[in-house]
């Protein structure tokens, strides 16, 4: 397979796959759209099933598939692809549950697959910069402030408000996903608070306080109703130091300096990744941002709110 492109096949065509997955593809020579899955929808020029095992049923050569379903469905679909000894590249978050992500970790490593939990906001272009920047220092505390208005991002996606769609943490996942990626420590959720609609089984927003393993108080607060733009910003206060990601990780400032924009490159280093790990026969499956949301559900305090209305 090493001078051949890796043949794809999409499984869910919804809007991140259309607006991020398949631009990537068709700019990446190491695969090949072969197929796609979707129970709705399909895509010009791709050989197209309601299902993969349908679409597998064809006698198409696939050697894998990239799951962009949302993530109450990830686990059966992962599963099979796994079975049939096919790599596998999962949207975030990985699945619904820890659990799930485990089992198909040991599923892969059983078939000699490769498979790929992908944290799309780590490759934004300013968290590897902060990283570095961050690296020896001693951090004091973090905010994060991550607001969006779901009706704008989220439109009619009524998956997310059922249990294991997370609600506003599918967004703030990303969050957490970098500072997971950026800090110089560990950290662990202590308190939290989620705001659930009356109709919802999912919070539409949420505050966790978090503490790193060498001190650092880490505030995160999610807001799925914030009018005008959206709001991505982390803060680092350091020793020595002030740390400021915004733009969902795009744009870096430090100490108040002229800010640092770079290219979106996030998707093309998602698959330029994964297809390193096929030619590897490697995993990469990080839980860590799925386990802090895990925990705030765990210990967190539920509050009521008004129902929410599309």
């Amino acid at each position: 397979m090493a001078d051949k492109p890796i043949r794809l096949a999409l499984v869910g065509v919804g809007k991140i796959a259309r607006d991020q997955h398949v631009p990537a593809l068709e700019a990446n020579p190491d695969f090949e759209l072969v197929g796609c899955a979707s129970r709705h929808q399909s895509l010009d020029g791709v050989p197209h099933a309601v299902s993969l095992e349908e679409l597998l049923d064809t006698g198409i050569g696939i050697d894998a598939v990239s799951i962009c379903t949302p993530p109450q469905a990830r686990y059966e679909i992962a599963a099979a692809a796994l079975r049939r000894c096919l790599d596998v590249m999962l949207e975030k978050p990985p699945g619904a549950t820890l659990n799930e992500v485990a089992a198909l970790e040991g599923l892969a490593n059983a078939q000699g697959s490769s498979l790929f939990a992908t944290w799309h906001s780590r490759e934004a272009a300013s968290v590897a910069p902060a990283r570095d920047w961050l690296s020896g220092r001693r951090v004091v505390r973090v905010h994060i402030d991550w607001r969006e208005d779901v009706r704008v991002w989220h439109p009619g996606q009524t998956w997310i408000w059922q249990a294991g769609g997370l609600g506003v943490f599918d967004p703030g996942i990303n969050a957490l996903s970098i500072i997971t990626q950026i800090l110089p420590q560990s950290v662990r959720v202590i308190d939290a608070e989620l705001a659930v609609p009356e109709n919802c089984e999912t919070p539409i927003a949420a505050s966790i306080r978090m503490l790193g393993d060498a001190g650092a108080e880490v505030l995160a607060e999610f807001d799925f109703l914030h009018p005008g733009p959206p709001r991505w910003q982390i803060d680092v206060e350091c020793e020595d130091g002030h740390l400021r990601l915004t733009r969902g990780g795009a744009v870096l400032e430090i100490d108040g300096d002229t800010p640092v924009t770079a290219e979106d490159r996030e998707y093309a280093n998602l698959y330029r990744r994964f297809a390193d790990l096929v030619r590897a026969r490697e995993s990469d499956v990080d839980c860590e941002p799925l386990r802090l949301v895990a925990d705030a559900f765990l210990c967190g305090r539920r509050r009521t709110v008004d129902a929410f209305v599309e």
